[in-house]
Parts: structure tokens; sequence; C-alpha cells
């Protein structure tokens, strides 16, 4: 792993900026007041691990549960994590930088090392990749951030993951890691779609049968965002309207990721051509930890609910019909008898 030796402040020009930006992020806490307090969302980590990785106070301030930066393209940052060993032997751990993604389980996480880093994993310098530690002790690892100059602005996470120096690459590693977000440049535009919005029926009966509701939710705005969501089916003219029971929300989902979904509605009538219809609260939580709702979106997708039986029916009526009318003109048309 690339280290290098980070001075110990940021500098003047970064601080500056990052003081304005704090601003910012006051504001949008304003806007928000009406949200309820929740916890930041955590790194996954190893239970029963005998060390523990934490913040270390400074400029960028105390009791910092995690990293939150607010940063320029070009800018630098230097600060400092500390490493603790709880247990009751001596530890050797090995530390890397890595990208966040959200696991199909909803959970945020951490690449591991053979993972190719492209975000906050690739611009973190640690000052140290190794470190080794007797019961009890602990020790302070530097880092340095440099954003890139075409770093796209928005919501960047990653961290720095310890792992034993001794895990083998072909066993799953124990790891404890510590969460940095980075939030480049101004601009604030949240935003989330639905993407191949799809409805399959099954049912042929005279009664109500079963739609299933696909698709997928996609963050195409620049910051993290979860979302409340409902779902509903119904015929032509909004006729026979069917809702979802509650649907569960979303997880928080960093820009450009995706959260696929699959929604059963029950009840539905077979009623040719069926509209559902997705609606998403997009859910924002600012720095200060306060959730709120920002614009709802909604999507429409059509499908078929063919009504079969009545069909078959409708035809056999329609058959039997023909061939009475088939019987009435021949006999019509026999001569009569003088």
């Amino acid at each position: 792993m690339q280290t290098s030796s980070p001075s110990s402040s940021p500098r003047p020009s970064s601080l500056g900026r990052t003081v304005r930006r704090v601003g910012v992020a006051v504001m949008l806490a304003a806007a928000l007041l009406a949200g309820t307090v929740v916890a930041a969302p955590a790194i996954a980590a190893e239970p029963d691990v005998p060390w523990d990785v934490g913040t270390v106070d400074g400029s960028f301030g105390s009791g910092r549960q995690n990293y939150d930066y607010a940063v320029e393209p070009g800018d630098r940052l230097d600060d400092a994590l500390v490493v603790v060993n709880n247990g009751t032997t001596p530890i050797d751990l090995a530390l890397y930088a890595a990208d966040a993604f959200t696991t199909d389980e909803g959970r945020l996480d951490l690449r591991t090392r053979d993972d190719a880093a492209g975000g906050v994993g690739a611009w973190l310098a640690l000052g140290r990749d190794t470190v080794s530690l007797e019961p009890g002790e602990s020790a302070e690892v530097p880092f340095a951030i440099t954003v890139p100059d075409d770093a796209e602005p928005g919501s960047h996470m990653g961290g720095v993951v310890t792992t034993p120096s001794t895990s083998k690459g072909t066993e799953p590693e124990r790891r404890v890691a510590i969460r940095i977000h980075l939030r480049v440049g101004d601009a604030f535009t949240p935003s989330l779609s639905v993407e191949d919005l799809r409805v399959d029926y099954s049912g042929d009966t005279l009664g109500a049968g079963n739609a299933t509701v696909t698709y997928t939710i996609r963050n195409t705005g620049d910051t993290m965002l979860a979302a409340e969501q409902s779902v509903a089916v119904a015929g032509p003219f909004d006729a026979f309207r069917v809702t979802a029971d509650s649907v569960e929300a979303t997880p928080r989902l960093l820009p450009g990721e995706t959260w696929s979904v699959s929604v059963p509605v029950d009840g539905v009538p077979p009623a040719g051509v069926l509209a559902a219809t997705v609606t998403l609260v997009p859910l924002y939580t600012d720095p200060a930890g306060s959730t709120g709702p920002l614009a709802t979106v909604e999507q429409s997708g059509n499908g078929w609910a063919i009504p079969w039986l009545p069909l078959l029916i409708l035809g056999a009526l329609v058959a039997l019909v023909a061939l009475v009318a088939v019987v009435v003109r021949k006999r019509a048309t026999l001569p009569r008898r003088p």
C-alpha cells in the first residue's frame, strides 16, 4: 500500500473552505428540523474483536463518531485515527483504505483490500499500514486525503479498515473499520429515480388474482438518500385500485447505487390492462443526524391481466349465438312443403 507522511495540520486554505461549508451544512440542517434524529450509518465490523478504532480530537472537532469533511476539488486535509488493543494478548494489524458500498442486506460496508479503489479509498494515504500493540496499548495513525481536481461534486464515502496482519487470503477478514465521508463542493441536488418498472399477474379465475410489481431504485443525485415507498395497482381509468401492504423503506444509497424491489399485491381483479404506480418519498439525513423528507417521486408502468375465463365464456356464447344463427338461416332457406 502506498503511504505518505502527512503534516500535522490542515492547510489554511482548506480550513477556510471548510468553515464556509459548515455554514451550508447548518442551513441544510435547519431546513429539516422537523425530522427525527437517527444514528449515523455504521461500517460493518466483526463481532467480539479485541481491538477498536476511533477518531482523534483535533482541528476538525472532538468526540467524533466518524469522519465527515466538507472539501473542494484539489483540497488536501490531514487527520489521524487511533487503534486500541482491548484484548489480553499482543496484536499485529494491517491497515488499508477502501471505498464504501451498500450490501444486498442494506448495510453500509467497505470493500476488501483486493478490490481496486476509485474514490475515497484511492484518495486517502495512511502514514503507516501496520501497527503492533501490546494489551491495553494504543497508537495514533496519521492519514492524508487529497481530493482530485476532477472529483465529482457530492457525497463520497469510504473508510479505513484494520485487520490482523496474519489474515490469509482464503479466509474472511476479521476487521474493524471507521467511516470517512467527504462532501465535495457546495451543490446539493438529491434525486432518486424508478427504473425498469414491470407488472406480472397470476390468476385466471373470475375472482381476483395476484400481481407482482418489480422495479429498480437508482440514486441519480449527489448525496446519500433512503426512501419510503408505496405501490398501488389499478385497472383502466384507475378502476379496481389495490394498494400493496406496507413496503419496507430502502437503505441509504450512495450516489449511483441501485436497489432492486419486488412487491406482491394481492386481490387484483383481471382487468385486462394494469397500471402500477410506485411512489417514493426520499429521505435525507443531514450532517447533524436529522432526517427529513424531500419532494415525492412517482413512476407508473403497465402490465397485462387477461381475464381468460370470462373471455372463454364470452367466446363460447358468441359461438353458440353464431351456431343458432346459422341453423335459423338454413331452416329459412329450406323449400316449404306444399
